[in-house]
């Protein structure tokens, strides 16, 4: 999700499902498309709008478009605010000062020399997460230091590095070795040759570690993260620091042309988008940004393969299904539970409640994809694609209808299946949780309610501007008034304090005569 702004709540205003709330905030499209967004050390910022259930704030702002914590980024600027000269110079200072300290062009220039060391002389402080060239030692020489980094751990930099656990800024979950290697595996049987890896370390790692150890194996990746840290291990055509809420390359027109290479080598073909966004991150910002890939793709296409889609992994827990849907029609989501390492709550094997809800969300047929028979995955004849051992096929629905790797039950009167800890309630009308509240917060638009659309294309959004903006006019009118009163009555007071004082005085002077 987007960050917290100004200690109101942030949920995603969108009708996902385990996001419920009244209040919240929407990414919405500036007031006037050519006038670039202002800048924050991540890069272009994002425009926002508070929404609450049954009215609208109109005024809309500008805040950072990765980090959730304005602790992190603290940018905030109205749409419409003015900023002076000397502001703007200030900001562009304090956005350069935020910059890695080191370019990329500098990162590698140090990985070649640090790689040409004996053993005994590469080192690693683990305090700076920075790798040292034996002029960097006297700086280093009180930090917790690694020594005798071999080559096979300067591949696994994601083993070496601290993993970014700030949910609200970067969520830097690594996969597990078992998901991992699936996603590896099933990327080779599918016939890949390039993967995209976008927000995937671990998975760039894997795949450059089989690549450099199976002659046969012919994938190559590049990998586009947050996190500048891996400019250190890697050279320009296999890294760039990128922020994917944003489609911001922060080394430039440079990085950009990287990317632009890889995704049209061999004219497009045999290449695949794997991308795992951090879980709080809005699904609308990366949808544009991954829309903005696909484009970048299609440009090295011919006119008679205009058809085609860019072939994508979209990592993402199971209750976006909906909102991941409604940007990517052709999307289907695979019962794959994905696991991480350092996650307390996604590891394999875990059962009921306690499973994953992270699952790959792809546009390649289900058919296609074969999941592992050895950890409780079948195939379905029926539904012609993989499915959890638990999650049964439903006659009256015509499909396996679990989502969170539970056997759920058919609700004759909701016409649908339903996790199997909710009950039909007579009030809602619908299933729910058995202690929910009916008179709760509800799903759906903000201005009318309903469920089948969002408060940004709701057809009574004008009347609701009119509305907001004449309570807004009301308002304004009410608190200029109160000023004024405000105002009036400092100066009457001021006159009656100087009045006192002149009393005073008068008073002073007869007792003294």
């Amino acid at each position: 999700m987007a960050a917290p702004r100004d200690g109101f709540e942030v949920v995603e205003a969108e009708g996902s499902a385990g996001c419920r709330g009244s209040s919240g905030v929407e990414v919405v499209l500036p007031s006037d498309p050519a006038v670039p967004a202002p800048l924050c050390p991540h890069g272009p910022t994002l425009l926002f709008v508070k929404v609450t259930q049954g009215k609208e704030e109109t005024r809309r702002f500008y805040a950072c478009s990765a980090c959730r914590d304005r602790k992190d980024c603290n940018f905030f600027q109205w749409e419409d605010e003015k900023l002076s000269g000397a502001r703007l110079a200030a900001r562009e200072a304090h956005n350069r000062r935020c910059q890695p300290p080191l370019s990329r062009r500098q990162c590698v220039e140090r990985y070649l020399k640090f790689i040409e060391l004996p053993l005994t002389q590469r080192k690693f402080c683990q305090r700076c997460q920075q790798l040292l060239l034996p002029d960097d030692w006297g700086q280093h020489s009180e930090h917790q230091v690694l020594g005798d980094v071999s080559i096979t751990q300067l591949r696994r930099p994601s083993q070496l590095l601290y993993p970014l656990e700030n949910k609200k800024t970067n969520a830097q979950y690594l996969f597990a070795d078992r998901s991992c290697q699936f996603l590896v595996d099933l990327l080779s049987a599918l016939g890949f040759r390039r993967v995209l890896c976008v927000g995937t370390p671990r998975l760039h790692e894997l795949i450059r570690l089989t690549a450099s150890g199976d002659k046969k194996s012919n994938i190559k990746s590049l990998l586009l993260d947050i996190d500048f840290r891996y400019s250190q291990f890697y050279m320009e055509d296999s890294f760039c620091h990128y922020n994917m809420f944003n489609h911001h390359f922060f080394d430039g027109k440079t990085a950009l042309e990287v990317c632009r290479a890889f995704l049209q080598e061999d004219k497009g073909e045999g290449i695949i988008m794997v991308t795992d966004p951090p879980f709080g991150g809005l699904v609308e910002p990366l949808a544009i940004t991954f829309r903005k890939l696909i484009a970048m793709w299609k440009e090295g296409q011919s006119q008679d393969d205009s058809h085609k889609e860019l072939p994508i992994f979209w990592i993402f827990p199971y209750f976006f299904e909906s909102r991941i849907c409604q940007f990517f029609p052709s999307f289907r989501m695979l019962d794959y539970q994905v696991d991480y390492d350092n996650h307390a709550l996604y590891k394999h094997g875990k059962t009921g409640r306690k499973q994953s809800p992270v699952r790959i969300f792809t546009n390649i047929p289900p058919n296609k994809i074969i999941l592992p028979t050895e950890e409780g995955y079948r195939f379905c004849s029926l539904c012609q694609r993989y499915v959890s051992l638990e999650n049964q096929h439903c006659e009256h629905c015509n499909s396996c209808t679990s989502k969170d790797g539970r056997k759920w039950n058919h609700c004759f009167l909701c016409k649908k299946c339903v996790k199997p800890s909710w009950i039909h309630c007579s009030i809602c009308n619908h299933c729910a949780v058995p202690d929910h509240s009916c008179e709760g917060p509800k799903d759906g638009c903000f201005i009318c309610g309903e469920l089948d659309h969002k408060r940004s294309t709701c057809p009574n959004i004008a009347t609701s501007k009119r509305a907001n903006k004449a309570v807004g006019k009301q308002k304004q009118r009410k608190s200029n008034k109160m000023k004024m009163e405000t105002t009036k009555g400092q100066s009457m007071n001021h006159t009656s304090a100087t009045r006192r004082k002149k009393r005073r005085e008068r008073a002073h002077q007869y007792l003294g005569s």
